[in-house]
């Protein structure tokens, strides 16, 4: 590789690592926004899904699009950032690049309405489509890239001494499975609607603060 390369290269990896660390304040700030104006939305009762449906939806789905791609682009560039013997490199971006598949999935199979969102839904409305399905494999896919991610990278700042660092991924794996679980498992309840909302923010957290090690 010559000389003249290099820059563009790191110049690349760069910009992708920071696609990756705005990813998650643009998450989190596009679905607080809607949450707290949206017509009989209930953060303590809706998962941000819910925010698909409707006239405004689309901004949900573009959310997901391009929190989905931000996400992929930060797996290139961790995968650049890290040295070849490095542990992790090869399945921590891999499983990273999973969590933005998921969401670009999310987009195409949309959440069903639900527990009275959109307006006009009855309370209790729990209809599973075949795009709910879809949306419910989505979050299963993406969820669990973005949880094994955080095990591997772990691993990998553990070889590397960073114990700060380790610790930090091996909670947010453990938080985020608990609470996935307990979303599937609660049906829906305020707590497990809020113990989720708060892994999200989480979770995102912890991408932004790899990738930012990492740029």
């Amino acid at each position: 590789m010559s000389t003249a390369t290099l820059p563009a290269t790191r110049i690349s990896t760069r910009a992708l690592l920071t696609g990756g660390a705005i990813a998650g304040p643009l998450y989190v700030a596009t679905w607080l926004i809607q949450a707290f104006t949206r017509e009989a939305f209930d953060i303590t009762r809706h998962p941000a899904s819910l925010l698909a449906n409707g006239g405004p939806g689309w901004i949900q789905t573009t959310n997901f699009i391009v929190s989905g791609l931000l996400t992929i682009a930060a797996a290139v560039g961790l995968r650049r950032a890290m040295p070849p013997a490095s542990p992790g490199r090869v399945w921590g971006p891999r499983l990273v690049a999973t969590y933005g598949v998921g969401l670009l999935l999310a987009a195409a199979f949309p959440a069903d309405p639900g527990a009275g969102f959109p307006a006009g839904t009855p309370a209790d409305y729990a209809e599973i489509s075949t795009r709910g399905m879809g949306h419910f494999v989505a979050g299963t896919i993406g969820f669990s890239g973005l949880i094994a991610a955080c095990l591997v990278f772990a691993a990998h700042y553990r070889a590397l001494g960073r114990r700060t660092f380790a610790r930090f991924s091996t909670v947010t794996g453990i938080l985020f499975f608990a609470a996935f679980a307990g979303l599937n498992a609660g049906a829906g309840s305020r707590p497990t609607i809020i113990a989720f909302d708060l892994a999200v923010i989480l979770g995102w957290t912890w991408l932004t603060t790899i990738t930012l090690d990492k740029r």
